[in-house]
């Protein structure tokens, strides 16, 4: 992995299946970590798993549909590190199984919130911050669904399909800066604890969460500075 040694980034869902393990990797590469999820004592779980200096790590619990919470978790890191140069955001749900003539709406209001509001959220209270870094990174974590919807899943598909939107729009903002956002896309991801808990399945199309969180360590390097409003594919090919 690219170093990202002194460098302060902000993981948005460091708690759920795919958190800590981009918080670890990101922190073997250098970076100090701050992270933040719903529930307190999961962000502090993963704080203990880290098991970084104090000084490299922050774990807060913030309610990222609200937005003044937002905005002050990021006024709150750029107070105590005096900046933040990236912010991935890995906040996840899923909804689907039923055609979208049957699915309950009641799946989209709460895919909204998930994917959508929360990205709005984020970018809009991290802007500034990421734009005044010499080394500013949005990274969000889609899916393919967004390009290729099945009946089964529109509420989830139509979600990160407008996520990935907003995060392209953000890009298109940053044209000319130091700043950039880029979208990671992955299939179903393969967390360490499924890996566990199934250890003779062999998971063919699932992405591992550790090739995603390379992923993000590369897009938030010097080596991806020039790489800005683009989709980088970790699919399966066809």
């Amino acid at each position: 992995m690219s170093s990202l040694e002194g460098r302060v980034v902000a993981i948005a869902g460091v708690a759920g299946g795919l958190g800590p393990t981009v918080a670890e990797r990101l922190a073997a590469a250098g970076a100090t970590i701050a992270g933040t999820d719903v529930s307190r004592e999961r962000v502090d779980e993963v704080g203990s798993q880290l098991d970084l200096p104090d000084d490299r790590w922050d774990g807060r619990a913030v309610d990222l549909l609200d937005e003044g919470a937002t905005r002050e978790w990021c006024a709150a890191l750029v107070e105590r590190f005096g900046r933040v140069d990236a912010l991935a955001h890995l906040v996840g749900g899923w909804r689907g199984g039923q055609p979208l003539h049957e699915a309950p709406l009641a799946d989209w209001e709460l895919l909204h919130d998930l994917l959508i509001r929360t990205v709005q959220h984020t970018t809009r209270a991290f802007h500034d911050a990421l734009l005044a870094s010499e080394h500013g990174r949005f990274v969000l974590v889609s899916s393919k669904q967004a390009q290729a919807p099945s009946n089964t899943s529109a509420a989830y598909a139509a979600s990160k399909a407008a996520a990935e939107a907003w995060t392209l729009a953000l890009a298109d903002g940053f044209e000319g800066t130091a700043a950039t956002a880029n979208v990671i896309v992955v299939d179903a991801i393969l967390t360490p604890r499924m890996r566990e808990e199934s250890p003779d399945e062999d998971f063919p199309t699932f992405t591992p969460a550790e090739h995603i969180a390379e992923a993000i360590g590369f897009v938030c390097s010097s080596a991806a500075g020039k790489m800005n409003g683009q989709r980088l594919a970790l699919t399966m090919r066809g």
